[in-house]
């Protein structure tokens, strides 16, 4: 079973969501910005990716700019901040029980699940 990190007011999230509706393959949804995610699920979907907490930040984001913009901050300071500000959260990103990927481009997710 797959499930994506979701943001339907973005385009990419959605593209990627009507790449698994077209599969036919089971998926769940987790809208991230109504159901945050705890530090550690974020923790488990990095293992799944093979990335680091900044490799999944949206540094273009105005609450990043803000707050973290320019400053040395820890793997730890980096969940935090994607707790607090859900909307840092690079999406989609489409996970299954053992690994996962950032959808953009929406190939992406399509080899994902073949």
């Amino acid at each position: 079973m797959y499930t994506i990190l979701h943001n339907s007011r973005c385009g990419k999230s959605r593209e990627a969501m009507k790449v698994l509706e077209e599969s036919g393959k089971d998926f769940e949804v987790r809208e991230y910005l109504k159901e945050v995610l705890t530090k550690e699920e974020l923790k488990d979907i990095l293992t799944k990716l093979g990335l680091k907490p900044i490799d999944i930040v949206r540094t273009n984001e105005e609450e990043w700019k803000l707050n973290f913009k320019g400053k040395e901050l820890s793997e730890d300071e980096v969940l935090n901040a994607m707790i607090e500000f859900p909307k840092l959260i690079q999406r989609p990103i489409v996970i299954d029980e053992k690994s996962g990927v950032v959808g953009r481009p929406k190939e992406l997710v399509e080899d994902f699940i073949k």
